[in-house]
């Protein structure tokens, strides 16, 4: 895999998390529990903290590098969330929350279309080797480890039979303010969501040192190997930041590849340390994500580097 670039230096970048909010929408919520009533979304559990952005990307015209492995070369895409609830009234970036009944709108569209909710690991295994995958194949990430993504999403997807793809942060974002309890990451795990990571404090990777770059790569994926037992075997790059040094270290970390934020669907031909995904804003439409979903087919792959 090429692992080229030249680096490009940026401001230190932190995930800004504000105080509990109690989420809003009252008709949202109550649509949501209607229509799937096993969708706990009592005031307790819809607490979330205020999200950091990932930046939004034009996509790349760069061509492929290929990464000579064997396999099907089916292309999937992968959808990027952070928060399924309706944002606080101070939220600085309400476009990252997708409301309870918007989601559920949204995963109904993808499986009147023919997509099916897969993890990254299922689309490796299919990649290198042939392993069965659903016609239409869909990964659905979701980014920091807010309780939203537990107390909502999962019950939700677990009702249509879908798995996803949980990128947690280590620190940073408490249980007080919206993150994910270690009881929560077991629950998740335990109905077939694959665990990967952010790294440590969603920091700026780019900026780094050696060091520093090391404890949120190499120690984030040892240590939630560890307290969770398993494989964690892709990164998500914190705000979509990367250059050729922080590939190589994700490479060394053991990572069988990682996310951007790039738009685009994901390919065995392509470099796995870059794959592309496709955000989903709140306020969109089943019909407009499926929209937004064809139209980035034909995306090229990301840049070599990117901050």
């Amino acid at each position: 895999m090429q692992r080229g670039g030249r680096r490009q230096r940026a401001g230190h970048h932190r995930v800004m998390i504000g105080a509990a909010l109690l989420l809003g929408a009252a008709v949202a919520t109550t649509s949501a529990s209607r229509e799937f009533p096993d969708v706990p979304i009592a005031a307790a559990d819809a607490r979330v903290g205020q999200v950091q952005p990932d930046h939004v990307f034009e996509p790349s015209t760069a061509q492929s590098a290929g990464v000579g492995r064997r396999g099907r070369e089916v292309a999937v895409p992968i959808l990027t969330y952070h928060v399924i609830a309706s944002p606080p009234r101070a939220a600085p970036y309400p476009g990252l929350y997708v409301r309870p009944a918007q989601f559920i709108q949204q995963v109904r569209a993808l499986a009147k279309a023919g997509w099916h909710g897969v993890t990254l690991d299922q689309v490796e295994a299919h990649w290198t080797h042939g392993a069965p995958l659903p016609r239409r194949p869909i990964v659905l990430t979701f980014d920091n480890g807010y309780l939203s993504q537990y107390a909502i999403a999962l019950p939700i997807l677990r009702r249509m039979g879908w798995l996803a793809d949980e990128n947690i942060q280590l620190t940073e974002l408490p249980p007080a303010q919206g993150g994910l309890s270690r009881r929560q990451v077991r629950a998740l795990i335990a109905a077939g969501w694959e665990l990967d990571t952010q790294g440590m404090s969603h920091a700026d990777l780019v900026t780094l040192s050696t060091g520093q770059l090391h404890h949120e790569v190499a120690d984030a994926r040892r240590l939630l190997r560890h307290r969770f037992g398993v494989p964690v075997t892709w990164f998500c790059y914190p705000s979509g930041h990367y250059d050729a040094r922080v590939i190589a270290a994700v490479a060394a970390a053991g990572y069988t590849g990682s996310t951007t934020t790039i738009t685009g669907w994901a390919r065995l031909s392509t470099d796995w340390y870059r794959l592309p995904r496709i955000r989903v804003l709140g306020g969109t439409s089943g019909a407009t994500l499926l929209r937004e979903i064809d139209a980035a087919r034909t995306s090229g792959p990301p840049p070599a580097a990117y901050s």
